[in-house]
């Protein structure tokens, strides 16, 4: 695969871009994200994600404030409360999400940890807050622990799978208005001791099935876990739907893998991918993985096609 500037070979910060996938998705180097952007630096970043929507930067030792201060460049941070058993929250840092297998001491949790329990929705493909009424732009992952096997992280591209659609398929998905709650999602795999305050803060969403990439101009099946319903259809009908498109967009062929290195950021837009976190034995190695996550600019219904 060839490798190839953002910038000016004479830019003492020139961003290099070497694809990752056929696809889509790239390596960049040389940018220092601990340290503010320039105007220029922020604009190869950018185009970089709208190019290639998962961006794989090595080597970015962050702390959480560096890594909350470089988010900020670039949009709105969302609130980040934790769903389940937030009085038991590692990371001091509310604008940080713990993508971990820790709790507040440092040790692993138990294997009948209600909180491992829950999370092991991250196994399922899905997009970040695709369950809130405006949902995730950017996703910003970074590796401080990794285990000795397993954990990788895998995308799709869901514009790649629009453009390989069939007619068919396009023309019925067009149109259509999904509902999506983590309650949908962790039904999928049997989880269902959720607190009736927890219930009440996971009220269905509506959001378009199809979305427009706004900097690409392409269109995009915007798809999730979190789906467990298509407006205006029989459940069981809309579920036949979503499990057809996904296991379209998520073919083997589709597919990034990516295999950590501590130090590793990996941002995605959530507007236009999938990811799902592979299994690793979480019950013997920590995990310790810290991610940013950007609000979009309005509810997808709000946002043109």
């Amino acid at each position: 695969m060839s490798t190839q500037p953002a910038a000016s070979p004479g830019s003492p910060e020139a961003l290099t871009l070497t694809p990752v996938h056929p696809l889509f998705g790239a390596r960049a180097t040389g940018i220092d994200l601990r340290k503010p952007l320039g105007p220029g630096e922020k604009s190869q970043v950018k185009a970089a994600m709208d190019r290639y929507a998962v961006v794989v930067f090595p080597g970015q030792l962050m702390s959480d404030e560096e890594h909350a201060a470089f988010a900020e460049q670039f949009g709105t941070i969302e609130d980040t409360p934790t769903l389940v058993d937030q009085a038991r929250r590692r990371l001091s840092n509310m604008r940080i999400n713990d993508i971990s297998n820790l709790g507040p001491d440092g040790k692993i949790w138990a294997p009948d940890d209600r909180r491992r329990m829950y999370n092991l929705g991250n196994l399922l493909w899905h997009s970040d807050s695709s369950f809130k009424p405006t949902p995730a732009y950017w996703s910003m992952l970074q590796a401080k622990t990794i285990p000795p096997h397993g954990g990788e992280t895998e995308y799709v591209d869901t514009r790649v799978a629009w453009d390989h659609l069939p007619d068919a398929l396009k023309a019925q998905a067009r149109d259509l208005v999904a509902l999506h709650s983590l309650i949908f999602s962790r039904a999928q795999l049997g989880f269902d001791a959720f607190s009736p305050e927890e219930i009440e803060r996971c009220t269905p969403v509506r959001q378009r099935l199809v979305r427009l990439h706004p900097e690409s101009g392409r269109l995009a099946l915007y798809l999730s876990a979190h789906i467990g319903e298509i407006e205006g259809w029989p459940r069981p009908e809309a579920m036949a739907l979503i499990r057809e498109l996904t296991e379209f967009a998520t073919q083997r062929q589709f597919v990034y893998q990516h295999r950590w290195s501590v130090g590793d950021l990996v941002i995605w837009d959530n507007r236009c991918t999938m990811h799902r976190g592979r299994r690793y034995d979480d019950k013997a190695y920590p995990r310790d993985m810290r991610r940013v996550t950007l609000a979009d600019v309005a509810p997808t219904l709000e946002q043109p096609v």
